[in-house]
Order: C-alpha cells, then structure tokens, then sequence
C-alpha cells in the first residue's frame, strides 16, 4: 500500500491517536503526530493539522495547545467520562456477583477504552477483592438484556429455576417445570439481580434471582399484573425485604439506644421516624417482610435494639430464639 491511500480517513486516525495517545498529562509534538499519521500511511504537515485540530475541536474533541519549553504539545481534553467516574464503574464491575469473571475482563478492557493508554493502567489496578464469588452462568448478561427487552415489550418470560445441592450440584425446583412469569423490573440487591414480576397462578409479586434463571425466553404473551403493579414502589419492596427473602409485610415497632439511629437511617432512609423516649433511647415503626432474616439482623445488632409490637412479631422471635438455644445446647 502506497504512503498516503488512507488520506480520507485522517480525522478518523486524528480522533484514534489523540484518544490512546493523549490526556491531560500526556500530549504529542507536532512531529509526533505527523509521524503516527505516517504509521497509519497517511500525509499531513503542519499548515492542514492546524486546520484539523480546530475542526475536531469544533466538532466536540478539544484539542488543547501546551507550550512546554521550546516545544508545543497538543492533547485532547474532556472526555465524555472523567477517569475517576472509570474507576467506579470499574469497581463495581468487578464487585458484582452477577457477572461472571470471563464478562468483568472483557467489561473493563472496554471501559480501558474509553481512556488514554497511560490511564487505562491506572483502570488496571481497581480494588482487589479477596474471595469474591462471582456467578458460574455465563448467560446472566444476556438475560438481564432479555428481561429488559421484555419489559419494554409488554411481554411475558418463561424459565427454568434452579438451586444448589450438598454436591455443588444444580437442581431444578418445581421438578424442571416452566415458570411463567409477567417481568416489571429488575433491582439489584446484596450484588446480585432480581427480577420482580407477577405470577398469575399464585396472583401476587414475587422476585427472582437472575443468575438462578436457566432457559430464558421472550414470549408472545402480553404481561399480565397490572393492577398488582399500579401503585407498586419497587424502593419500598425492596426495603422491607430482608436479603431478598419474602414473608408476610407487616408494620414493626422498634425501641432502640440512640446509638443505633444511624444503622436504621442506613437500612430504611432518612424518612424513617425516630420518637424519643428517654434520654437514651427511641421508637420507631417500619414496615418490613416479617421472615427469620429480619429476625437475624435483628439479633446481630445485640441489646440495642428490640422488637416491641405487634405481639405476632414478637411472638416468632420468641420462638426464634428458643429454637436457636436448644439447636446449640
């Protein structure tokens, strides 16, 4: 190929080499990127480049001018992500459970994309998480697609649900039967996703793991739940559950040392109330899925808080820890 037969495609290389070669403590003399153009068998000198960097520039890439000495660099500025917003999505793909290992290195080699080769380095250093256990489906990615997309159709899924065995093997629940399911929405709790829709034969919500979903597919079926879904708030399911386990919703009254303002305002939000009693101590109610999880982190927060009403409440976590003393006795 003859030097110079990619002459129409030069602001393309432009846009390529300022965006792997520059950032904002990286830039290239004029040379320089006459010669990488070379590289990409194409002719430039210094008269047409000035009027490719304005524009570039006035096109959307900021190609910024730095005298440094005798020399001027030039180097593309704003990007359309900061590298510190990278590095969060960076983190989170590699803390999320429902991404499978093989998935989070191809994700973040695309986001290294995004950055100058000297940064994407330091996109390659993110937070290392020891032990963390990432799904074995390879197919969650494209489910959550396919949920989506369902969705946004109005339609209805079909799927397969498993759990694990004592082997560490995967066992079909229901005997291998389809469920059939009306998907609304997806939230991502306790890092992983779930899918939370209608089942039209039990006629009420219920939530799903995605990574436990075998056999996906779209149907032709248009949702059914509306009414179930009309005043829905996903943020306030989602609250009341307790590691995604259900049970019945019910309103709990709380009394608390003032010191354990802070873990309820983190669990329920800022609008949760907080009713003084005494100097050192609160009430509060909150509506939550009365399941033993609830009681569990009720239990883990020690003698700083306990359950005072409704009598049901505290009934089952009298029964709770009675079970518990004599399973350890």
């Amino acid at each position: 190929m003859a030097k110079g037969d990619n002459q129409k495609l030069k602001m393309l290389y432009l846009v390529q080499i300022f965006s792997e070669s520059t950032d904002d403590t990286h830039g290239l003399t004029m040379p320089e990127i006459i010669e990488k153009l070379s590289a990409c068998q194409v002719n430039a000198d210094r008269k047409t480049l000035y009027q490719d960097f304005e524009e570039l520039t006035h096109f959307g890439f900021e190609i910024i001018s730095e005298k440094v000495g005798r020399n001027t660099y030039y180097h593309l500025g704003s990007r359309r992500f900061e590298l510190a917003e990278l590095k969060l999505l960076v983190d989170s793909v590699q803390a999320a459970k429902f991404i499978t290992d093989r998935k989070s290195k191809d994700l973040i080699k695309k986001l290294e994309g995004l950055v100058s080769t000297y940064e994407a380095k330091q996109l390659q250093r993110q937070v290392v998480i020891t032990g963390r256990i990432k799904t074995p489906n390879k197919k969650i990615y494209y489910n959550v697609d396919m949920l989506h997309s369902a969705i946004s159709e109005n339609r209805q899924v079909s799927f397969r649900y498993f759990q694990w065995n004592e082997k560490k093997q995967q066992v079909l629940r229901h005997d291998g039967a389809l469920y059939h399911v009306s998907p609304w929405s997806l939230t991502w709790d306790n890092e992983y996703y779930y899918l939370v829709g209608y089942d039209a034969v039990d006629e009420k919500i219920k939530h799903y793991r995605v990574d436990k979903m075998l056999d996906l597919s779209v149907l032709n079926e248009a949702r059914k739940g509306q009414k179930a879904f009309r005043d829905f708030d996903l943020a306030r399911y989602s609250k009341s559950l307790f590691g995604m386990f259900a049970g019945e919703e019910v309103s709990v009254s709380l009394e608390a040392r003032n010191d354990m303002a802070a873990v309820l305002i983190d669990r329920f939000g800022k609008d949760v109330p907080l009713i003084p009693k005494d100097e050192g101590h609160f009430t509060t109610h909150v509506n939550v899925a009365l399941s033993r999880q609830f009681l569990g982190w009720i239990m883990a927060l020690g003698d700083g808080i306990r359950i005072t009403g409704p009598e049901a409440a505290v009934q089952m976590m009298q029964e709770e820890t009675r079970r518990l003393a004599e399973q350890y006795l």
